[in-house]
Formats: C-alpha cells, structure tokens, sequence
C-alpha cells in the first residue's frame, strides 16, 4: 500500500503519546498518519514497559466508573481513599524541587481525570492495581503512593487497545518508518523524511506532531548530556529512542529546554540485557528496597532506603547505584520482610544470594567486602528505634539514629535467617531534556516563537521532570499532551485559530 501524497497530520512515534495525538487529531476530522520506527512486533515504545498510571480520583465512584467490573467484593475490602488535584501539585513540587513547569503541571494534573475517562472511551481498560500498590491490613486493602490504577495487560494491553482505536478511526500506521528529517520552510514545517525499507520518502503535511521519545538508548548522547558513566547503564526501555526527533527539531531552530543532565533511572537486575525485552523485562524489576539495606561493593550503605514511598523514590535511586563501584548493589533482606517482596524477586533472571547465616551472606556476596559488610549490618541493627511499628503502607517512622546514612522509615533490624541478597545494576527509563511547548504543544524556537506546524507530546518535552519523579506520571504526561498536541495539529492544518492565555496572542495559518 503507498502512502498517501499529504496528509493533514504527521504523527513521528508509536507509543502512548503518539497514538492519543493520533486518535485527537483523527477526532476533529484529520487525516492522520503515524510514522513508527520499530516493526510491528517491537512498536509501542517505552509505554510497552510500563504498568500504572497517576492520576486525580475523586472516591470509589472514580474508580468504578474507570473499572465497571470491579466486584462488590473487592470494593468492599479496599480502602480507595482520594488522590486530590493538590497532593498531585504538591508531588511533582516535591520531586522536582519546584522547578517543574507550572503551566505545564498544571494542565497535567487538571486534565489527568477527564484523560482518564476518555482513554477508557478508547477502549483502554484499568483495573485497582492489588498487586503492586496496595498492602492487605487488618484485612483492608490500603494503597499507597498516589497510584492506585493498572493497565489491563499493562504497557502491552494500553498499546493494543490505542493501536486498535487508531485502526479503527482510519489511521494510517506505518511501521518502520525511521524518521530522520523535518521539512522545513519558511512557511513552517510542512513533513518529514522518513527511511522506509532503506529508501528516503518524504510524506508532507500540514503538521507534523513529534511523540518519539527522548535519547535514552543512545550511549554517546548519554555521556554527553548525563555525565561520566551513564554510556555504561542498561535501558529499561525500548532500544529506538536515540534522540532523533530532538535532533531534527533542534535542527530547525526547536528550543531546549528542561533538566538536560537529568533522567529517570532505577535499580534493575544487575545482569539484565542491554535494551527492554518483553517477555523478560518484568523479571528485571527490584522495587521492594524501601524493605531491605542496599550496600556497595565496600559494604557499605549510601542511600537511604526509607527516605519515601517507593514512588517517589524509585526513578531517582538508580542513578546512586551508578555512582558506586563497579556500577552495582546488593538489596539485602531477611526472613521477616521475604514475604512482601513484589513478585519479581521470585520469577527467572534474578541474580539472588541466599544464606542461613549473615557470615555465610558476607562470603557468598561477588566483589562485596564482607568483613565490612558484617560492620554496616551491626552497626545498622543496632540503631533501629524498634519500638515503633512497622507498617509497610505508609512512612512508619520506624528509622535509624546515629548512622551517617540514615534510614527514615521501615528500619527492621537484620537477624532473621535466611537471608536474602539480590544483585541491582542501573537502568535508565527516559531523559528529562526535551524541547518547549506552549499549553497548546506547539513548539518554541530559541526565539520562543512557534515553529508553525510543529508539535510535541510524551518524553521528547522537556521541563515537566527534573531530578526526580512521581511514579505513574510519564504516561498520563503523554497522554494529556498527546489529546492536546493531537487537537492542536488538526485545528492548525484546518486553519482554526489558537488561543494561547500564556504566550503571544493568536494566529491563523491557511489550511
């Protein structure tokens, strides 16, 4: 089948955010095609990586009305609780340090519950995420961390289900379509260059939307920008996110803009492959450190495994394992926490070390000085305040005192055979660097003008994350500003005005 001579909106990139511009601009009547760079059976992007979703929720009747099958059972044994439109302000303040976007944050959070209702429209489909977020008390199940919503199928069921919509609304999905090019006058961008089957094919339009990733899987830009080390991190994702489209925009004059030295990293399975790799990739998570000590090839601890609720440190935690020696941890355990580690820790590729005694751990553990490991774990028990109690759904405040690395909260005492210890490297998920955009994603030049016919959706948009990151946020970032850059893109190719309450005024191309 050959492509079309122009189309009314080009959509560079096939994951969550691409495909929600895909299936805005096809809402206002546009005639849209998506340029995905992996073969069908790779497409998706990191959005196939990923399991849960931040957004705002009102009480249990959000929730029903995004999950219709949930049970009566199920409802009557969880305590939903509320995640406000303020305490999503005050996370991303948090952990951010204040700097991200307000203008952009704040069109995130307001539109995160109407884009929830309208990706279940589109047939996306969530279900109470019992396995990962939640802690069964008092036979109560009590989440925490502001997520509270999985995908049904995870990342792969939210791309099925937008893939399936995109088809069905007429989309026109190409894939292996590698980008490389904007077309670019002094009318604005009017397509794109793009190698198909090893042939340069230009496709024009009358706006291109740019929703393909940041540069996470390129190792030179990854030392460039990030620093000393990071060519050496695994990549949590998907391997196609080499910085292409943030290299073309800048090209034409696209302005940088966020924390470019920054990005969300984790702590993964420390020999994990090199790129994302479906059927193994959800072996390769180690999310239940908030329950152990984490110590360096010294023996030594050098983070504080309690500082927060997972969410809010997990995406920031990879980079201190990086830094270490050797580039690697161990997650240590004993017998009274085994039980709440997330199911992972029990599934194939996992580097794990048992023992019956701490003595036998310290001569198992590869590269790890034992002597000094066995120091760390003493001093470490015995300056637990263990009168509080250990509740593993909320900060406890059952901390250290005295250590030159504290311990916030969950702080149990190590003594309890067997032990458990497992092997962490860093793996990192997306940059935080990107490009600016206005409230309606059109791009800005170094100027701070729009590029006519150019928009942005989903990690290639920078000043949204910065240093840190709430879990669950990366994709409802992209798919807000997918509907929008989505809409934006139709109405310019119609020749719609756009009005714009935080930059210049208001324009109108001809369509």
């Amino acid at each position: 089948m050959e492509l079309a001579k122009a189309y009314d909106v080009i959509v560079v990139g096939g994951g969550n955010a691409a495909l929600c511009a895909a299936l805005s601009a096809s809402e206002e009547g546009a005639k849209v095609v998506v340029l995905e760079r992996a073969p069908q059976s790779e497409r998706g992007g990191n959005s196939c990586y990923t399991e849960m979703i931040r957004c705002v929720y009102n009480g249990v009747e959000d929730i029903q009305a995004l999950c219709p099958d949930i049970s009566s059972e199920d409802i009557a044994m969880s305590d939903f609780g509320r995640y406000t439109e303020d305490q999503f302000f005050d996370d991303m303040a948090r952990t951010t340090e204040n700097r991200t976007d307000p203008d952009l944050c704040e069109i995130m959070i307001r539109q995160s519950n109407p884009t929830m209702h309208w990706l279940r429209k589109n047939g996306v489909r969530f279900l109470p995420y019992f396995g990962k977020q939640a802690y069964k008390i008092d036979g109560i199940f009590r989440f925490f961390g502001g997520v509270i919503l999985e995908l049904w199928g995870g990342g792969q069921g939210l791309m099925a289900a937008l893939y399936k919509r995109g088809e069905q609304a007429g989309v026109d999905i190409r894939y292996g379509a590698w980008v490389r090019e904007l077309i670019h006058d002094s009318r604005g961008v009017r397509g794109v260059v793009a190698d198909m089957g090893g042939q340069p094919v230009e496709i024009f339009g009358k706006a291109v939307v740019l929703a393909c990733g940041g540069f996470e899987s390129n190792p030179e830009w990854r030392a460039r920008y990030l620093g000393k080390g990071w060519d050496l991190a695994k990549v949590r994702g998907t391997k196609f996110n080499t910085g292409d489209g943030l290299a073309m925009a800048t090209r034409i004059g696209a302005s940088p803009y966020g924390h470019w030295s920054g990005c969300h990293a984790v702590s993964w399975e420390r020999y994990a492959t090199e790129f994302g790799d479906i059927p193994t990739t959800p072996s390769y998570w180690r999310h239940s450190y908030p329950f152990s000590i984490m110590v360096n090839a010294r023996g030594e601890r050098f983070l504080d495994e309690g500082a927060d609720l997972r969410n809010y440190t997990y995406a920031k935690y990879g980079q201190m394992v990086l830094e270490q020696p050797g580039h690697f941890a161990y997650q240590i355990y004993d017998a009274k926490v085994l039980p709440l580690l997330r199911e992972e820790y029990k599934k194939k590729h996992v580097t794990r070390v048992r023992a019956q005694s701490l003595e036998e751990l310290a001569q198992k553990l590869d590269d790890v000085d034992g002597a000094k490991l066995l120091q760390t774990i003493r001093e470490y028990n015995a300056a637990i305040h263990t009168d509080r109690p250990f509740r593993p759904d909320i900060k406890d405040g059952r901390c250290t005192t005295g250590l030159s690395v504290p311990k916030s909260n969950w702080a149990n005492t190590i003594d309890n055979p067997p032990f458990e210890a497992y092997a962490v490297t860093c793996a990192i998920t997306f940059t935080y660097g990107g490009l600016r955009i206005t409230n309606k994603a059109e791009v800005l030049n170094t100027n701070l003008e729009r590029i006519d016919g150019l928009y942005a959706a989903g990690e290639i948009v920078g000043g949204m994350f910065y240093f840190n990151y709430p879990g669950g946020t990366g994709l409802m970032s992209g798919a807000v500003f997918g509907r929008i850059a989505g809409q934006s893109a139709a109405n310019f190719a119609r020749g719609i005005q756009v009005v714009d309450t935080h930059h210049a005024g208001m324009h109108t191309i001809p369509g």
